[in-house]
């Protein structure tokens, strides 16, 4: 099986070190944008900017330049997995549509100008490919270093899910199918949302049991997003859903989380994101999943919250007041 990696990040990088160590039989390549940082991961065998210190494996083939011409021999057993941004998404798939194999994702969130899931950009770009998301609570630097994960591989197609399984579960890496792509897909992307809203609730010092509030109610914001865009409600009690909101939501290693740390602390936007020297998705996509809420009569408190706080329209102790002074309901979703 030909695993090829578009997108030499943190967890393109920690991908490819998992895919290559699942099985000898695998031939894994990892596709860095930056000739240069190509290079350097060839002669160094690290990915010292990503990843700093973890070891590539020696299999590991490293290439860079345009991915099209690595196209000309791809079978329909072989796997590309797009590594990139969500900014990245849509001129990957431009120049994967022709190809035989299956694909599949890691980001997560909206498109930021068109206000689309993954799913729906390549229905729109590329709708013949055999594709869909890897997803689920997961930091990069955990998987490179063979610590315990479990992700789920979701698409509606059995091929793709079988592909993924086969590329990646094994070890201490465990993959579980779904073939809801849209519960995924909205669970990946509003966590990050509501990661930002829970690090702000911890650096202001607000306690445990709001912290525990919050991210109940930001679940019950999830599955009622989701299930109007039609998704199984089910699947956010899953892995990409309550598994991966509990991880972003908590975990230091959490950029979307640290954003609302540093907003607590009293940084602006701009400071906080410059501060990070890598994506926070959450920022990005916060407005995003407000106005997909609104235009299907979603209630989604603790977003709108969010979203007024990234634009600057509330501080950060007001927007803990807004949520709190909320009148009385029940709590079914």
């Amino acid at each position: 099986m030909q695993i090829t990696i578009i997108g030499a990040g943190a967890w393109g990088t920690a991908l490819a070190i998992a895919a290559s160590r699942q099985s000898p039989a695998h031939q894994v390549s990892l596709h860095a944008r930056d000739a240069a940082q190509a290079r350097a991961m060839q002669q160094q065998r690290r990915n010292e900017r990503y990843l700093p210190g973890i070891e590539l494996p020696a299999a590991l083939s490293i290439t860079s330049g345009p991915i099209e011409a690595q196209l000309q021999s791809t079978r329909a057993e072989d796997l590309f997995i797009i590594a990139t941004p969500m900014a990245g998404l849509r001129a990957t798939l431009q120049a994967l549509q022709g190809v035989p194999a299956s694909v599949a994702w890691l980001c997560k969130g909206f498109e930021a100008d068109t206000g689309l899931m993954p799913h729906e950009v390549q229905a729109q770009v590329a709708p013949q490919l055999r594709a869909g998301a890897l997803n689920g609570p997961s930091f990069a630097q955990e998987v490179a270093r063979t610590q315990p994960t479990a992700l789920v591989a979701a698409s509606p197609h059995a091929s793709v899910r079988d592909a993924l399984v086969k590329a990646f579960h094994g070890g201490a890496l465990r993959v579980y199918a779904n073939d809801d792509i849209v519960g995924v897909e909205v669970g990946g992307a509003v966590k990050n949302v509501l990661a930002i809203a829970t690090g702000l609730c911890d650096g202001l010092d607000l306690g445990l049991n709001a912290r525990a509030a919050l991210i109940t109610r930001g679940l019950a914001e999830m599955t009622r997003l989701g299930v109007a865009l039609g998704a199984k409600a089910e699947t956010f009690m899953g892995l990409s859903g309550l598994g991966d909101l509990v991880l972003t939501a908590t975990g230091d290693l959490s950029r979307n989380r640290k954003v609302g740390l540093l907003l607590a602390q009293g940084l602006s936007l701009e400071q906080a994101v410059t501060s990070l020297g890598h994506v926070a998705e959450g920022v990005y996509s916060a407005r995003t999943v407000w106005q997909r809420a609104q235009s299907l009569g979603v209630d989604m408190p603790i977003t709108e919250a969010v979203v007024a706080l990234l634009d600057g329209r509330l501080q950060a102790r007001e927007a803990v007041q807004v949520l709190m002074g909320r009148g009385p309901r029940g709590e079914a979703v």
